[in-house]
């Protein structure tokens, strides 16, 4: 008797599916004889269904995966020439209401584009592989013809032409193509130069405080100036980094709020931009009057920046956007135009410009070299990191990059993950900095790399010292008690030293506190309530550990002659220091030994002549003036060992002085 199992396989077959692999999972012998009688049995009918599913069932598919595609022999058409020309009309407006809403660039250098043509073409080869089998093996609807069979294999190359084309394109961007990673490596051109010559000494009318989170948050206070618009707009989150008259700024347009308010502004525009002194932190909601802004990110429409631009030049491939404003104030979209120089999508850079005015929408085309001098943003930040190290991995070849990686460099990382730059205002134009550790990304770096926004000019200084980040963790350990959080360092000269400032800032992402480190030596650490005050106080550290080279460094440095009327000593950090009051003057004036030994020589009531930077509650000297006009400054060096015995005889001599 045969198993509700059997039965089963028995109805399957009898209904035309192919289950003969299937047999029971145990049974009788006489159970497998029925099972095989079932087969037999059943054979005709099954060859007769699979003879009428042959010409239209799933005649599509690519290896085990199959598409029912039998919906397609049912279909018969219009049969009228006039109903396919509507049917053709309607296709080509959904089409171009579909590209006019997504805009893709049409290049062959587009991904977006190819993703469109890939499917298009996996669906074109499932269709035409389902008409090919069927006019191949005949059946139903469909009669066996060769000639058929043959156009729609000819029409097949088509579309799987077109995938083996991009995948092609793509597999020749790879840096593993011979010759590719030299290219890779000379997209950006750097050359090496010396900090001190090249990087003007620190002004502090254009060194930025501030980052650009706490430029958003004061921008975004300042909107209750305005409170005729706060319901209606608000701030975008762009905020560019750009020179405004001589000083650094962060720009950023208003938005509509949502789409309801879009819909009762948009006549009138966008009125106002935001604007943060970086250095003064103070912040501005400019009105523009009589020329609002009309082409934005927050437009829906036909004014939305992206698509007026991408459909006034349809064969480009644009990448970030960003906002400025020129010297006079009015505002402008900085559009750059990527060209692919490796394959079909490697080595990318930017080689043109759209300026699009956002009162008018008017758009001028522009080489690189040609660009404005109140430009600062063509080249994004992220695209300058990225060929660095497209230098940094491929100039020795690619085997090497990951092999034996001999002069393999890359950009110092940032903070959660996100890339570690900073903007430093330098010649009137917007550079990225950001430092260049080895291939294992340990906590040192072998130097630094800046690159103009503008013309991608790419200048490499080599500093030994120590990462953005082990600086970070160092300011914050000054600060450690207050729980202040500092910024992604910049990169300014102070005293002819590379040194980074940071601000500090606290829980509520303001800056309350100001850092200087000294790069090569990041325990060196100043911090101040002021950049002023920092900058002084980092100015004496540097001075007391001998680290700057001449007098001539110190932007503070005053003379001083007097009569001692106190003297003391004291050991500070296992460092000696003298401690001298001069009369009529209740400051301390510190001596640092062992680089100003000569202290020693002067006692209570004697005239001394010396020079010292002035920081507050006391005074660091730099050098002593003997009465020959000799000078001894902490700039004296000696090696650890003399420096320990200079110290001891020191002490020693103190000791029994005292």
């Amino acid at each position: 008797m045969a198993s509700g199992l059997d039965s089963l396989l028995e109805a399957l077959r009898n209904s035309g599916m192919d289950a003969g692999n299937i047999g029971s999972s145990g049974g009788s012998g006489a159970g497998s004889a029925n099972t095989s009688g079932a087969s037999e049995s059943g054979a005709s009918k099954a060859g007769g269904s699979a003879k009428r599913t042959s010409g239209g069932g799933k005649g599509g598919g690519f290896g085990d995966v199959s598409f029912d595609l039998s919906f397609l022999d049912n279909f018969h058409g219009p049969k009228h020439k006039a109903s396919w020309v509507i049917i053709v009309i309607i296709a080509l407006l959904v089409i171009a209401a579909l590209y006019w809403w997504f805009h893709p660039p049409i290049s062959i250098n587009s991904t977006d584009l190819w993703m469109i043509v890939v499917v298009v073409c996996a669906i074109a080869i499932a269709v035409l592989a389902h008409f090919r089998h069927n006019y191949k093996v005949g059946g139903g609807k469909y009669e066996k013809s060769p000639k058929k069979q043959k156009k729609f294999s000819i029409l097949l190359v088509i579309p799987a032409a077109l995938i083996a084309f991009c995948a092609l394109g793509a597999l020749f961007s790879n840096a593993i193509i011979p010759g590719n990673a030299e290219k890779y490596s000379n997209i950006l051109q750097t050359d090496t130069l010396d900090f001190a010559q090249d990087i003007q000494e620190v002004n502090y009318n254009e060194i930025p405080v501030i980052d650009r989170d706490s430029a958003a948050l004061i921008g975004d206070r300042e909107m209750g100036s305005i409170p005729e618009y706060v319901s209606q707009f608000e701030i975008s989150p762009l905020y560019s980094q750009i020179n405004y008259q001589g000083t650094p700024v962060r720009v950023s347009p208003l938005g509509y709020e949502d789409l309801f308010k879009w819909f009762t502004n948009r006549e009138a525009g966008i009125p106002a931009y935001s604007l943060v002194n970086m250095t003064t932190q103070d912040a501005e909601i400019v009105r523009l009057g009589d020329n609002p802004i009309y082409y934005s990110q927050s437009e829906p429409l036909a004014r939305n920046i992206y698509r007026h631009v991408q459909l006034s030049f349809p064969f480009y491939i644009f990448d970030e956007f960003s906002f400025e404003i020129d010297e006079e104030g009015k505002p402008w979209w900085i559009c750059p135009v990527r060209s692919f120089t490796i394959g079909l999508f490697g080595g990318y850079t930017i080689d043109r410009v759209i300026l699009c005015n956002a009162t008018t929408g008017e758009c001028q085309e522009m080489a690189v070299a040609d660009v404005p001098q109140w430009v600062d943003r063509v080249f994004p930040a992220e695209l300058l990191i990225e060929q660095y190290n497209w230098y940094g991995s491929y100039h020795n070849g690619w085997l090497n990059s990951f092999l034996g990686q001999e002069g393999v460099v890359r950009t110092t990382p940032g903070t959660d993950g996100a890339l570690g730059y900073n903007y430093i205002a330098k010649d009137d134009d917007v550079w990225v900095y950001t430092g260049v550790t080895s291939a294992t990304a340990d906590n040192s770096i072998i130097g630094f790399v800046l690159v103009n926004q503008r013309t991608q000019d790419a200048h490499f200084y080599s500093v030994a010292g120590a990462t953005e980040d082990s600086a970070m963790n160092s300011a914050e350990g000054q600060v450690q008690n207050l729980r202040y959080t500092a910024t992604f360092p910049l990169l300014i000269n102070v005293a002819n030293q590379p040194t980074y400032f940071m601000a500090l800032k606290d829980g509520s992402g303001l800056p309350k506190k100001f850092a200087m480190i000294d790069i090569q030596r990041y325990q060196n650490v100043a911090v101040g309530d002021t950049v002023a005050e920092t900058q002084t106080a980092y100015e004496a550290l540097l001075a007391t550990n001998g680290v700057l080279s001449n007098e001539t460094d110190l932007t503070d440095v005053e003379e001083k002659t007097g009569t001692i009327t106190a003297v003391a000593q004291a050991v500070i950090d296992g460092n000696s220091h003298f401690y001298a009051v001069i009369d009529g003057e209740d400051t301390l004036y510190d001596f640092a030994l062992p680089g100003l030994l000569n202290i020693l020589k002067y006692n209570v009531g004697d005239t001394i002549t010396f020079t010292y930077l002035k920081t507050e509650g006391m005074n660091t000297v730099y050098s002593i003036i003997g009465a020959d006009g000799e000078k001894q400054t902490v700039s004296v060096e000696t090696d650890s060992g003399e420096d320990n015995a200079a110290e001891e005889a020191v002490d020693q001599e103190a000791a029994e002085a005292a």
